[in-house]
């Protein structure tokens, strides 16, 4: 494990490719408004972890557990859906079709919210993702097209298939030119949080949000930053092998990294977000990148204690697990981290 005190906490990150590129939404009101009237939305539980809390030699540690979210198993189904449900406010979805790549669950969102609102969906898979998700993208009732060795090239193949046909490319990332459906997608997100914020009796002390282009670590942190204030610390995990967010601080601009290719599958994603990386510049205390093996352990000791997941989706915990004692963790720590995903089991 590496970590980076965040040396633009609270002020801006100077990179001129950030100029034009908004800051994360903090109107967690809308999504929740949508959300109402779904049939399958549902409040994910906060669950308390003492043996984390004994392992990190913290006070406690609060898990948000977002396996059931929408029946989808990611918070990933707050986002793209999301976007589509605005759409089709608008009168925009029906008969549209939606192009993505996906390391995950974002093409499930997508195809779900394609689905439900009377659209088309295509989702682009790297070769690197299992067959087996592929099924559960067409058992959803996506059309699943192979392209390129890594997430990079799949994207690539939906941006060029989107300019080709006229779809509707819609990435959970964001870049120059592209930042007003990521924007939206990101403002899904929030209702995870509004619900923590009834859920919880007061500020944890510690927020652990993992990151891949940095989404969900983005709009959590920055609806943090509103309602918490200056009493959270905010830290940032990533992969060793897709450190695109810690490299991008350290830079002082965005950066592009490479590396292998990580299993922490859903976070390997080598270019951050510009919303996500303008945000957390602003929002998050410190950044950390954890290794493969720091990931498999937090992924197994979650396991062992009811919170079966992937190594994605409890790299928050691991990231706890891998501070050992470091970045402010004492006893009277109350940390709080998200459980993003299912097992792949």
């Amino acid at each position: 494990m590496r970590s980076l005190s965040n040396p633009y906490c609270g002020a801006a990150l100077s990179d001129p490719i950030l100029t034009d590129v908004p800051y994360p939404s903090v109107d967690a009101e809308a999504p929740r408004a949508l959300l109402a009237r779904c049939p399958h939305a549902n409040v994910t539980p906060l669950s308390t972890a003492p043996e984390l809390a004994a392992a990190a030699g913290v006070a406690e540690v609060l898990i948000k557990d977002e396996r059931s979210r929408m029946e989808l198993g990611s918070f990933k189904a707050l986002g793209a859906a999301y976007v589509i449900a605005c759409d089709s406010a608008q009168g925009q979805a029906r008969g549209t079709t939606y192009v993505t790549a996906s390391a995950g669950n974002h093409g499930l969102s997508v195809a779900a919210g394609a689905a439900a609102f009377g659209a088309q969906s295509i989702i682009y898979l790297a070769d690197t993702v299992p067959e087996s998700f592929a099924d559960r993208l067409r058992s959803v009732g996506a059309e699943v097209v192979r392209a390129g060795a890594d997430y990079e090239a799949s994207m690539d193949a939906a941006m060029q298939a989107a300019a080709d046909t006229g779809a509707v490319l819609l990435s959970d990332s964001s870049w120059p030119g592209y930042t007003v459906r990521p924007h939206r997608l990101m403002e899904g997100y929030l209702a995870l949080m509004a619900e923590i914020f009834e859920q919880i009796d007061a500020p944890p002390t510690h927020l652990f949000l993992q990151a891949g282009v940095g989404g969900l670590a983005g709009a959590c942190a920055a609806i943090a930053r509103v309602h918490w204030g200056d009493a959270t610390r905010i830290i940032v995990v990533e992969p060793e092998a897709a450190p695109c967010l810690i490299e991008s601080i350290e830079a002082g601009k965005l950066v592009e990294t490479t590396g292998l290719v990580s299993a922490m599958g859903r976070l390997d994603c080598k270019v951050a977000s510009l919303i996500a990386l303008k945000g957390l510049a602003r929002d998050a205390n410190d950044f950390m990148a954890i290794s493969e093996a720091e990931g498999d352990a937090g992924a197994a000791f979650a396991a062992r204690f009811g919170f079966e997941s992937t190594p994605s989706g409890a790299a928050g915990i691991a990231g706890v697990l891998a501070a050992n004692g470091t970045l402010g963790l004492d006893a009277d720590a109350r940390v709080l981290v998200i459980l993003s995903e299912q097992s792949d089991a």
